[in-house]
């Protein structure tokens, strides 16, 4: 009898730890059908949804070291090895876990880049297309998807390309010859024949056989920066030739005997321009694209959403016919971007 009265006791111990474990499992469960269900067309709201869950099964997991049915210098000196060991966590996995999602939090903060940005870290050059809490993936030119860890874009040099315009540079070498005064001509002619604005040309190395000039000028549509660069250098071996001038340094001519006044020069034939018929960027970053495109109808809705809200004191009255008209725009504006990003997930 006295044995059947300690287990009872026993087990009465233990009903709140069991209770404590199940309202645990459940609360959680709840809480991420709930949140997936409410964010499932919203994938901005993913970096939310995985901070929240991370902080639920945390609290949890604390919740049920309370609960335990021991006593109370072991519940201490479980919860300080918890303490202990997440301290060591952080310490020891700085550099990658917790490390990219501290990197993912800078990066949402500082706002460096956005999806659609063309960037360069290292030797990587692309579009930006989606931004997580780890992670960031990356377009190239040749329309794959690369992951870079958060980590790496916060302690490399990530360049970004300004919606604004950027400058489109190009090399090349030629021999001591030529007056630098006729190539820098030359080369302001070849960067303006290829669509680029305020162009110049710059001397860069006086080499030990030749002189390696740069061509550059401002692009101001980013968007065909890869097709720009391509016209640049296309259009620098258009006019050297068509002027004369061999793209040859003198180390070549004393590798290879020419006869007399034999030149490594191109006919040159006049031909009728023409563009291609695909662009590259339109082939390479349509991923990237569509999600610049989803940025940017974020963005008007936002500032949409600002003005049909300002207050009467800060020029916010309007007739009924204005308020009217900007929440069909809204609206309309809204159904495109559902739209767009219900594209964007099913290409994925």
């Amino acid at each position: 009898m006295t044995f059947v009265t300690e287990a009872v006791a026993a087990s009465r111990e233990f009903i709140p730890f069991l209770s404590t474990v199940l309202v645990v499992i459940l609360v959680t469960s709840i809480l991420n059908r709930s949140l997936r269900k409410r964010w499932r067309d919203k994938p901005e709201a993913q970096f939310r949804f995985q901070l929240i869950m991370l902080l639920t099964t945390l609290i949890g997991v604390l919740a049920v070291v309370v609960a335990l049915p021991v006593s109370d210098a072991l519940r201490n000196q479980l919860l300080s090895l918890i303490g202990v060991l997440l301290s060591a966590a952080i310490a020891l996995s700085s550099t990658t876990f917790i490390g990219n999602i501290l990197a993912g939090i800078m990066l949402k903060v500082i706002r460096s880049a956005r999806p659609g940005d063309f960037i360069t870290i290292g030797d990587l050059t692309g579009r930006i297309t989606e931004m997580d809490l780890l992670h960031t993936e990356v377009q190239t030119e040749f329309r794959n998807l690369v992951t870079v860890p958060n980590l790496v874009m916060v302690t490399k040099p990530l360049e970004v390309v300004r919606a604004s315009g950027t400058i489109v540079t190009a090399e090349v070498s030629l021999g001591y010859e030529h007056p630098q005064s006729d190539i820098r001509k030359l080369l302001c002619k070849a960067a303006e024949d290829a669509g680029l604005s305020d162009p110049f040309a710059h001397v860069r190395v006086l080499g030990d056989f030749s002189v390696t000039y740069r061509a550059a000028g401002l692009l101001v549509d980013v968007q065909s920066l890869i097709s720009a660069r391509a016209k640049l250098r296309a259009s620098m071996l258009d006019t050297l030739h068509a002027a004369g001038i061999e793209i040859v340094s003198p180390t070549f001519m004393n590798t290879r005997a020419l006869a007399a006044g034999e030149a490594i020069i191109p006919v040159v034939k006049a031909t009728p321009g023409h563009e291609d018929a695909v662009k590259a960027e339109s082939l390479a970053f349509d991923k990237a694209e569509e999600a610049a495109s989803i940025e940017e109808l974020r963005k008007s809705i936002e500032v949409l959403t600002a003005e049909i809200e300002k207050p009467d004191a800060e020029g916010g009255g309007r007739t009924a016919a204005e308020l009217e008209r900007l929440e069909a725009k809204r609206a309309r504006l809204a159904a495109i971007l559902v739209d767009a990003e219900k594209r964007h997930s099913e290409k994925e």
